[in-house]
């Protein structure tokens, strides 16, 4: 059986390299796993002999239009693995600042930091870059290349299920006989541009049901995928 060197308090809450103090680096070079490298290279090996888990955060975004340069963002939600939702939306004061929806996306990538991974659905193609392009456009720092990992479910259910569509709803159907997905109004969406309440509840609710979903599909899927370390 492997005998490791036992681990400094200082290094229990460390879950990504990039954001190592020059103590925590230099214990990691100090180090070797099984294979014989130090931890600076086999980083990997370090979280899993140490059985240190990865920070998952489970995001949406609800916008008012697929493109970033014509649309903003109006909500989002972030689950993390013990339940809490962390969540915030437009506001009809944010649209009377002239700002749109500055302050909804630097509280979204705030929130996103606190994690390790975030996973999304189509988030490669969408969410993701959405995000990026609002945060470029108001002057705000997005997480660079290597900061922050991400994982596409939809990308996880086209290579490892053969449905008609990889939709979130329909693979959650397929895997958990359902799913908790809400409709939303035409209407709703073009109010919750101006600030609506009753209009922004609506497809803040539908953003809530989304995460859940996610959350399953991607815990059911995740034996039949290499969680690899594809960065943000």
């Amino acid at each position: 059986m492997q005998v490791y060197t036992p681990l400094p308090k200082y290094m229990k809450n460390l879950t990504n390299i990039k954001k190592a103090t020059n103590q925590q680096y230099q214990w990691l070079y100090e180090n070797k796993c099984q294979h014989r490298h130090k931890y600076t290279t086999h980083f990997s090996c370090f979280l899993k002999n140490y059985n240190i888990k990865e920070r998952i955060g489970f995001l949406d975004i609800e916008t008012s239009n697929l493109k970033a340069n014509f649309g903003i963002v109006l909500c989002w939600c972030i689950l993390d693995e013990k339940g809490n939702l962390y969540e915030d939306w437009l506001t009809k004061q944010d649209i009377l600042s002239g700002d749109e929806d500055k302050r909804v996306v630097e509280a979204c990538i705030k929130t996103m930091l606190n994690f390790d991974r975030i996973v999304t659905h189509f988030g490669t193609y969408f969410d993701i870059p959405f995000l990026r392009t609002r945060a470029l456009m108001h002057s705000l720092s997005f997480p660079e290349y290597g900061s922050l990992w991400h994982t596409d479910c939809w990308k996880m259910a086209k290579k490892s299920l053969c449905l008609h569509s990889n939709r979130q709803d329909c693979v959650a159907e397929a895997l958990q006989g359902k799913t908790i997905k809400t409709r939303i109004d035409h209407p709703a969406w073009r109010k919750a541009t101006f600030g609506d309440k009753k209009a922004m509840k609506e497809v803040l609710d539908h953003c809530e049901h989304d995460v859940p979903d996610l959350k399953k599909n991607f815990y059911s899927l995740l034996p039949f995928c290499n969680l690899v370390r594809s960065s943000i």
